[in-house]
């Protein structure tokens, strides 16, 4: 399989890469150049952004092309006409985000979808932008010839947004460590090299049209994933849960402040951790333990030094010491404990693993 993909040197693109080399694939990859993609693979150079940016894919044909592209449609759109009759199918991997707000929990095939999306426009907000992109890819492929792996959040190693390296090292400076409950709170997540195995199964099988790809509900809980990230870590720190209500009069957000978690109830934890991906599992998803996400993320965290690379359009995640410090605090000083774990209910106490 000749595979061309489109980065290949970061996070999801990376994670392809590697895997289809694991395959014995012939993989080219198309980048600017600023980091160095996994040995083994042909280097095309030219930046997407730029007048003459693709003239290296003017020639050469392919399998298949994998497009992790997040900012102006238009490079997607500009990309997919120039590779038209080139290559056999291509691949973008979008987002959940394209759906309308609020996602619907469940099933999202049929759902409604972001308005206002156009295959060459200029950057404007990232689920117009991937909606932008998605577009793109049809008009040049159609809807036989384009895969459309719409992603929920992705975690793993070589992660450039922050959220698990975040609580990793949060975690190995060890302490009390502000933990949001409730600890059975069921997760959804996928990691990045879970995805590109999936993917490059799509692909082997000719699989078009959209699919959302994380894993099933409740693959971990919040409990499990902290655990994960104290195993791997083996810091001397002490969670500290504290019930959704606490946490929220706080002030801190979920999501940003406190990564990966999001209170039980409502519309954004039904988006972010209660979609349907049967669909997945039935065309081959299988996902790998939360434990061997934490630790392998955390060897290749400690590898690079402890400081993660960061996408320049994301803020950073994660909590301000002292607003954990003051909740901490506050939960020492006379919020009711559940079976020996501050700032729970019964209930949650009760269920927490």
């Amino acid at each position: 399989m000749r595979l061309l993909v489109l980065g290949g040197t970061e996070f999801v693109g990376r994670a392809v890469v590697e895997a289809a080399l694991g395959r014995g694939w012939e993989v080219t990859v198309f980048n600017r150049g600023r980091l160095q993609p996994p040995s083994g693979a042909t280097v095309l150079r030219g930046d997407r952004t730029a007048p003459g940016g693709l003239d290296a894919l003017a020639e050469g044909d392919w399998d298949a092309v994998v497009d992790t592209w997040s900012a102006a449609p238009r490079a997607v759109h500009e990309t997919a006409r120039l590779l038209r009759g080139r290559v056999g199918r291509y691949a973008y991997v979008s987002s959940c985000s394209v759906y309308a707000w609020p996602w619907p929990a469940g099933a999202r095939a049929d759902a409604p979808l972001v308005e206002g999306a156009a295959a060459d426009a200029e950057q404007r907000e990232y689920a117009v932008d991937k909606r932008g992109g998605e577009l793109a890819a049809l008009e040049s492929f159609g809807a036989d010839g384009s895969l459309l792996v719409r992603a929920g959040l992705i975690l793993g190693p070589y992660e450039n947004v922050g959220r698990l390296p975040w609580w990793l090292t949060r975690i190995a400076r060890g302490g009390p460590v502000l933990a949001p409950g409730p600890r059975g709170l069921p997760l959804q997540y996928i990691d990045a090299r879970d995805l590109a195995d999936w993917l490059l199964g799509a692909l082997e099988r000719a699989l078009s049209g959209p699919y959302d790809l994380v894993s099933p509900p409740g693959h971990t809980t919040m409990g499990a994933f902290l655990d994960a990230c104290l195993a791997a870590t083996g810091a001397d720190a002490e969670l500290c849960w504290a019930e959704p209500r606490t946490v929220l009069d706080a002030g801190i957000e979920p999501w940003t402040e406190l990564p990966v978690w999001v209170p039980p109830g409502g519309e954004m934890y039904d988006a972010c951790h209660r979609a349907d991906v049967s669909r997945a599992l039935a065309t081959g998803l299988t996902c790998r333990p939360v434990q061997e996400t934490a630790a392998d993320t955390w060897r290749w965290l400690t590898s690079i030094g402890g400081t993660p690379p960061r996408r320049s359009e994301r803020g950073a995640p994660g909590l301000d010491p002292e607003v954990e410090a003051k909740v901490l605090a506050a939960l020492r000083d006379g919020v009711p404990e559940a079976d020996g774990v501050p700032g729970t209910t019964p209930q949650e106490g009760a269920s927490g693993q």
